[in-house]
């Protein structure tokens, strides 16, 4: 995974320790898929550094309980910090030592439950842990992320710049994203969906937002390249896409 710099190491070393424990665990790994910018950065499908662990709960509710007991059995052996929890899910936020108090000490696990309807999965060997995971496939990723940059302003009243950056990144490489899991989530036609989602981005997303959250998980002279593109670029791509869905409808 990519380090925009070499403090953010320390950070990059949790998250493989911790994802190794995870992976260790017949239980946890059974039942926690792995997804988010982390999955896609250890596959080498995203080229920027990622802070936090995401999954899909693909167990049912009931296992929940015994699922955050592995997690916290974890953690303590690990010597980490438990510094907010929630009650309903298996999400942490954790703190870990470091040397400087000026340097990132904190890690968020997140999980989402219950999983977009239609997402699949895959085994996949994360090779910088040497372990085989269940890991969203191209397309489920892809299209989680489309949905992202709207879901994160339903669901907790905030953009991430990331999430726009992403999505630029996935139409740069050319991959393919499953128009179902978009439907099944809008209730709505992919047409419909995306030409919200242009305008969306058209209304709400402005230089501010880019700035604060890219600049910190690229390299600067790759920051300076795609900072004032981003937001044009990408719906630039949405636009193209919406021509080519109706043209074949």
């Amino acid at each position: 995974m990519f380090l925009p710099d070499k403090e953010n190491a320390v950070h990059k070393a949790w998250i493989y320790r911790i994802l190794s424990e995870i992976a260790d665990d017949s239980f946890l790994v059974s039942v926690m898929y792995f997804k988010g910018g982390t999955c896609a950065a250890m596959r080498n499908l995203l080229d920027r550094f990622s802070i936090d662990l995401d999954f899909d709960f693909v167990g049912k509710g009931s296992q929940m309980i015994q699922a955050k007991k592995h997690l916290e059995n974890i953690f303590g052996r690990l010597g980490l910090k438990i510094k907010d929890a929630s009650q309903k899910i298996p999400q942490y936020f954790l703190k870990y030592p470091v040397k400087n108090q000026n340097q990132r000490n904190t890690l968020k696990i997140d999980t989402f439950f219950p999983p977009l309807e239609g997402n699949k999965y895959e085994p996949v060997r994360l090779i910088e842990i040497n372990r085989i995971m269940y890991c969203q496939t191209i397309e489920t990723m892809f299209a989680n992320k489309i949905i992202a940059l709207v879901d994160r302003f339903k669901r907790r009243g905030s953009i991430a710049g990331r999430d726009l950056y992403d999505i630029h990144h996935f139409f740069l490489q050319g991959y393919s994203y499953d128009a179902q899991i978009i439907e099944s989530y809008s209730r709505q036609k992919l047409t419909n969906f995306l030409q919200g989602l242009i305008k969306f981005i058209e209304n709400n997303i402005n230089q501010k937002i880019i700035d604060q959250d890219i600049n910190l998980l690229l390299a600067p002279q790759k920051f300076r390249l795609i900072r004032k593109n981003l937001k044009n670029e990408t719906l630039i791509f949405l636009k193209d896409e919406l021509k080519r869905i109706k043209e074949n409808e």
